[in-house]
This record gives C-alpha cells, structure tokens and sequence, in this order.
C-alpha cells in the first residue's frame, strides 16, 4: 500500500429477512463504487421477522454478496437486549445500543452458548464467518474469551479492530449514524466532517451503514458522501477479514 493510501472498512449492519431489501440497497450502492463491504449477519429472529434458515432468498443473496468480494460477519444471535448484569452495564447498553447489547453482560458459558447457535445456523447455510461485531459494538469480557475459544479471528467495538486470540487491536473509529434521535442531522454532518478529517490526515477509519438510515432523509447521502470523500482522498475499501491478515 502506497504513502498516499489508507484503509477503510464500510460495515452493512443487520443483516437478517426483514431487512433483506435496505441491505441490498447498500450493497448496490458500494459495488456502483467497486467498495468491498462487510455484511454483519444476524442469524436467529429479529425485528419480528422470520431467521435465516427460513429465508432461503436472502441465503442466496449473501452467497452473491460473498462472491463478488464482500466479506460475511456474525452479528450476534438475536441482536436483542439479554437481561441480566450489574446496574452500570444496564446502563451502558440502554445510552450506547438502545437496549440491544445482546452479548454485554453475557458470562463465558452463555456467550459461547449464544455463539455456537449463531454458527451453526451458519454453517447450515453454507456460510463462514472468522468475525463477530457484537450489537451496539458491546462484547462482555466473558464474550471476548468465549470468540477467542472458539477460533474467531478478530472482534470490533465503536473504537477499534481487535484480533484474536490475544490481540493487536488497532485503533480504528467508527462512524455511524443514529436514526430518529434528536441529534440526527448534526450527526449525519458530523459523520462526513469526520471523513473528511480523517481522509485528510490519512487516518485509517470505519462507516458502518444500517438499514434504518435508509428511511430517514439525508442519511444514505450524509454515508455516501463520506464514502466518496475516503475515495477520493485515496483511501483503499477493504473488508475487516482483509485488514487483520494483511
């Protein structure tokens, strides 16, 4: 990679049935752009609608998406709040994941529960994953031992890209936006601001897309346009598999 290049990682969060058609929206929009993307997967039930291995078109679809370069993650089980934990984590998961930091209080054991079922549901539909991205970007220390036992190569939280078993990590931003909340628009400035920062320095750095932005006006262009600002300042798109084995 040359001096006047960087890296970054465009992340195409919840990936499950009823939200097939605002993931593919996203993957259309970054292969216009020729940007690999990794597509973080949830396998159980969300959101009401049916999991996996009862949408044999999405099945299909990721099978596609893997083909033309983009890289397939674990996104937890159910993407959903799993009671438990000291008051303070409660907390953290209400502010930070809006209730959905489904493996922030989770002991080793039920983690690795949780996980095992993940992949498996996985694995009977003909997907690998080496990645996990916790919902909310939250990971108990009883998840990270329960990844690293059971051979994931890396993990990422809001700040950064962290291997597995025991590190590096790297220091890697995400920008994201927050749909419906009162700070929408300034953070959807704030997040091509930010690009445009980071591009500038050529500090290596992360977009994360999730359906939800695809309903709220201005989201998708305040995310594309900070795409094409990584581009064109000569950031090189690669998927998180890509970066923790170059």
């Amino acid at each position: 990679m040359g001096e006047s290049t960087f890296p970054f990682v465009v992340s195409v969060h919840d990936a499950a049935p009823v939200t097939a058609e605002a993931v593919q929206q996203w993957l259309d929009d970054l292969d216009e752009r020729g940007v690999p993307s990794t597509v973080l997967v949830i396998p159980g039930s969300y959101g009401g609608g049916p999991a996996l291995p009862d949408a044999p078109d999405l099945v299909r679809f990721l099978h596609k998406a893997a083909v033309h370069g983009h890289e397939l993650s674990l996104h937890g089980l159910e993407h959903r709040d799993v009671p438990g934990g000291p008051p303070w984590r409660r907390t953290v998961n209400r502010v930070l994941a809006r209730g959905a930091g489904e493996f922030w209080s989770l002991s080793e054991a039920q983690a690795r529960a949780r996980l095992r079922t993940g992949l498996d549901i996985l694995t009977d539909a003909d997907i690998g994953v080496v990645g996990f991205t916790p919902p909310g970007w939250l990971a108990s220390p009883g998840t990270r031992r329960a990844l690293a036992a059971l051979g994931f190569t890396y993990w990422t939280s809001q700040l950064g890209v962290h291997c597995l078993p025991g590190g590096p990590s790297r220091r890697m931003p995400a920008l994201s936006h927050r749909p419906g909340g009162a700070g929408e628009q300034a953070g959807a400035h704030l997040m091509t601001r930010a690009a445009r920062a980071f591009a500038r320095v050529r500090m290596p750095f992360r977009i994360a897309l999730h359906p939800a932005d695809l309903s709220r006006p201005g989201l998708r262009e305040a995310a594309l346009d900070a795409i094409d600002t990584a581009l064109a300042a000569g950031g090189r798109a690669v998927t998180y598999e890509t970066l923790v084995t170059a």
